[in-house]
């Protein structure tokens, strides 16, 4: 093995100090992982067990990364993004040993070594958050999938749908949990983390007003519906554009207005993909916006907004402020593209608050101890895409909101026994 234990690449060690104040900070947020952490760190349950993960490194993932070495796994990781890092967090992390690749602003042939590094641990578990990790092993080292890897899991939506297409065909190596899949994500992590993070990126990306703006959101699916939920408490008018019938009648009956990207592209001021697919802003939509628009996306790939198109109709592109970049076009009209068409919430901002990432990594690691223990037991699950148990989700919720010092009702055992008592009627 070509795996040298603390070996690592970052922008600068120096920042080593300020990462472990934002990673502190996190901590304090996220007291259910917290709480995963106290737990094992004695019994160290993923002792001898080695994770490659390629997640954003923020101060939550530097969280979850240092509970998976509290708890006794050997740990290799990568961003999955080449915009998402958070500099000082993987600076903290690398000067406390852990193997990490990663910096903010890596070119996509950098982003992929970077994978290749951390593959050298020869992982028993993998963790991703857009599969880029798994495709490589598919891709280029199908024999891990035989020789060391026992599982992985998927943090969000597109990746889940890729693997989920791939275990369809036959084609996935070994089992992959969707914790995208989770209630205590899904719901959650999705909607109120995508919502409050995606605003924050645009607005400290442009420092404006948005308040009366024609806000559009491409996409009503969790991601979409809380950048929209958000930006019209905001006091933005927000325009829905959908290719969903059910999605689209939602959004109606939420009170939001939906039409075709052909028609919002006319009155939009501010334009935010959120559907996983490439394409939803292209030439024409460009031809047909309002001088000073704005456009960004949240999606977890950069070709939801076509810039090759953008940029073939621009004559000039120049930098304005930091993530914000200024198209002026042949014909003289100027539009604003936030963080080169990438994840607007991890590369101008920072990522989803750390409450609500709580939920997300608690579903990682356990999901990640699920596998090492079935695997400790001599049993291996088919090559498929799962589902975490109805009961780690519930488990989940209820430890947070202890952690918030709410409690809830139960069920009495006559009401149990009513709710399946399908012989009473009226």
């Amino acid at each position: 093995m070509d795996y040298k234990k603390g070996h690592y690449k970052v922008k600068d060690l120096k920042l080593a100090n300020e990462g472990r104040k934002l990673i502190a900070w996190a901590e304090s947020r996220m007291p259910v992982l917290m709480a995963l952490r106290e737990k094992y760190r004695k019994t160290k349950p993923l002792k001898d067990y080695r994770i490659a993960g390629c997640l954003h490194v923020t101060k939550e993932t530097a969280v979850l990364v240092k509970t998976f070495v509290e708890a006794g796994a050997q740990v290799s990781w990568s961003g999955c993004n080449p915009l998402s890092t958070n500099d000082a967090a993987a600076a903290a992390l690398a000067a406390d040993g852990v193997s990490i690749f990663a910096w903010h602003g890596m070119s996509v042939k950098e982003f992929y070594w970077c994978i290749e590094e951390t593959l050298k641990i020869h992982p028993n578990l993998t963790l991703d958050d857009g599969a880029d990790l798994i495709f490589t092993i598919h891709n280029k080292h199908p024999e891990f999938a035989k020789k060391y890897v026992i599982g992985g899991t998927e943090e969000t939506t597109t990746g889940v749908h890729r693997l989920r297409a791939m275990a369809r065909d036959g084609a996935l190596k070994y089992p992959v949990v969707a914790v995208n899949d989770a209630e205590t994500k899904w719901d959650f992590d999705n909607v109120y983390g995508t919502g409050q993070s995606t605003l924050d990126g645009i607005l400290r990306a442009t420092s404006i007003l948005l308040a009366g703006k024609n806000f559009v959101v491409a996409g009503y699916g969790h991601c979409g519906k809380g950048v929209a939920m958000l930006a019209r408490g905001l006091g933005a008018n927000v325009i829905i554009t959908e290719v969903k019938s059910t999605a689209a009648l939602k959004a109606t009956l939420d009170g939001m207005r939906v039409m075709k990207m052909d028609e919002a592209a006319k009155i939009g001021d501010v334009f935010v993909t959120a559907t996983g697919v490439k394409d939803i802003i292209v030439d024409r939509h460009f031809r047909m916006m309002k001088e000073g628009a704005i456009v960004c996306n949240t999606g977890h790939y950069d070709c939801e907004v076509n810039l090759n198109h953008l940029g073939k109709l621009a004559k000039s592109v120049k930098e304005i402020r930091p993530n914000n970049e200024l198209y002026t076009l042949k014909n003289g009209k100027q539009i604003y593209i936030l963080a080169k068409g990438r994840l607007v919430n991890l590369a101008a901002a920072e990522g989803h608050p750390s409450e609500v990432m709580d939920m997300s990594f608690a579903n990682q690691f356990m999901s990640q101890l699920r596998l090492a223990e079935i695997h400790k037991h001599g049993k291996r699950l088919e090559n498929k895409v799962y589902d975490i148990p109805v009961e780690q989700d519930q488990e989940i919720a209820r430890v947070k909101l202890a952690t918030m010092g709410l409690k809830i009702d139960k069920l009495t055992s006559e009401q149990k026994k009513y709710m399946d008592d399908y012989s009473a009627g009226t």
